[in-house]
C-alpha cells in the first residue's frame, strides 16, 4: 500500500492500471467513459487501498472529468477510502431503522471492544471502524459490513466479539 498522504505525491499510474482502466471504459459507448468513474477508483483502491487526491485527478484526466466531478463520487459512496484504513474496515450501519435496532448500540459496543472512536483505526492497524447509511437491510439490524463485501447481520455484543476475536485471530502468526 502506498504511503502518500491525501495530497501527497505519488508514482504514476502503472501501465497495468491504465490496462484495466481502458478494460471499463469499453463497456461504454465513447460520450459515456465518464461511467467508469466508480470501476476506476474501485481499482486505484484496489491496488493502494485508498484513493488520494492525486489519484482522484488523474481518474479525471483519463476520462475526461473535472476532479470534482471525481470527488463528489469518491466522498458520496463511503465504499471508497479517503485514506488509509485498517486490514478490516468495520461500517456499522447507523440510519434510522438500524438505530432503532440497537445500531449505535452495536456501535458503542465495538469503539469499547477496539479502543478507538468511529472513524479511527486501531494502533496495530487491523481495524478501522466507520459508521455507514443504510446497508438495505433493516430487517436484519444491525448489521454491518466487514470490507466493503461481508454483509454482517443481527449483530449482538456477542455476535460482534466473536466477529472481531475471529477476525484478528486471522492475522496471527502472519508477518
Amino acid at each position: 500500500m502506498t504511503t502518500d498522504n491525501q495530497q501527497g505525491a505519488s508514482a504514476p499510474l502503472s501501465a497495468a492500471t491504465l490496462e484495466r482502466f481502458a478494460r471499463e471504459v469499453a463497456k461504454y459507448p465513447e460520450a459515456g467513459k465518464q461511467s467508469a468513474v466508480m470501476a476506476c477508483l474501485a481499482i486505484v483502491q484496489q491496488d493502494e487501498g485508498f484513493v488520494s487526491l492525486q489519484r482522484e485527478r488523474e481518474i479525471g484526466a483519463y476520462l475526461g472529468m473535472a476532479p470534482i466531478a471525481v470527488h463528489e463520487v469518491t466522498t458520496f459512496y463511503n465504499m471508497y477510502n479517503q485514506r488509509p484504513v485498517g486490514k478490516f474496515k468495520l461500517n456499522v450501519c447507523t440510519n434510522l431503522p438500524c438505530q432503532l435496532r440497537d445500531g449505535q448500540r452495536a456501535l458503542h459496543h465495538l469503539e469499547k471492544k477496539l479502543g478507538i472512536h468511529m472513524g479511527e483505526t486501531t494502533a496495530d492497524g487491523l481495524f478501522t471502524l466507520q459508521q455507514s447509511e443504510c446497508l438495505g437491510a433493516c430487517a436484519d439490524s444491525p448489521v454491518m459490513l466487514v470490507n466493503d463485501r461481508t454483509m454482517c447481520s443481527f449483530m449482538s455484543d456477542e455476535k460482534l466479539d466473536q466477529l472481531v476475536d475471529g477476525l484478528r485471530a486471522s492475522t496471527e502468526g502472519k508477518a
